[in-house]
């Protein structure tokens, strides 16, 4: 057992349980930056911390429960970022090019922030499936508060937009980021084999395609729109 095992001693004040919490998450970030969440398993995890797995436990429900933590603290600062980059959006009014340049805002955003990316695709289909009714109850909670401020940040510049597009672009954000993401890091053999192909490096493919599908879904949104007015 390492030192830092060795010498736990239980958080029972508020603010050392908040210090605890907090360490654990930081060291995620860390490792998250160094590989997917499906390569980090909680023994990893807790011996970066340094502490056992059951008294990382103490603080969190599971090893999915922590990384969902992640997700929501990043999916803030992500928001807050945006909402600066948005006040500063400047497109005319000709045709759909105001969609597109917000639509591209939101592209760009989301290929600067890869951890980001990682989680939201890991985040049906791995990250809550072992995690607590209770725990679940919380994080969609504020996952749905996500979705409703990043849609009320778009209906801010775009507000002919119908409450109903708005949220249809927040969820497709979701759905085609999970979806590429995925791609965006090929295993050497299909790097190679997609080289002979004559493709694009990934991360080249998944920025062009994630810029167009934001693009087309916000365009097809306002031209719907447009048509039941």
């Amino acid at each position: 057992m390492s030192g830092g095992q060795c010498g736990f001693r239980r958080a029972r004040r508020p603010e050392q349980v908040e210090a605890r919490r907090t360490a654990i998450l930081d060291a995620a970030v860390v490792m998250l930056r160094e590989r997917p969440v499906a390569d980090i398993s909680l023994r990893e995890l807790s011996e970066r911390v340094g502490l056992a797995k059951s008294n990382v436990l103490r603080y969190f429900d599971s090893r999915e429960a922590i990384f969902l933590e992640v997700l929501d603290r990043s999916w803030t600062a992500w928001l807050d970022g945006l909402a600066k980059e948005f006040a500063t959006l400047s497109a005319p009014a000709i045709g759909y090019q105001r969609e597109i340049e917000l639509a591209s805002s939101v592209a760009t955003a989301l290929i600067r922030d890869p951890l980001l990316c990682e989680l939201l695709a890991t985040m049906g289909g791995v990250l809550e499936r072992n995690i607590s009714v209770d725990f679940a109850r919380s994080f969609k909670s504020r996952a749905m508060e996500h979705n409703a401020r990043f849609a009320a940040l778009v209906q801010s510049r775009l507000p002919t937009l119908s409450a109903a597009a708005v949220e249809h672009f927040a969820a497709s954000v979701m759905i085609i980021t999970s979806g590429l993401w995925p791609y965006s890091h090929p295993t050497e053999a299909v790097a190679s084999v997609m080289a002979e192909f004559g493709s694009p490096p990934a991360d080249q493919m998944f920025a062009g395609a994630l810029t167009d599908g934001l693009a087309n879904q916000l365009v097809g949104l306002a031209v719907r729109d447009a048509a039941s007015d």
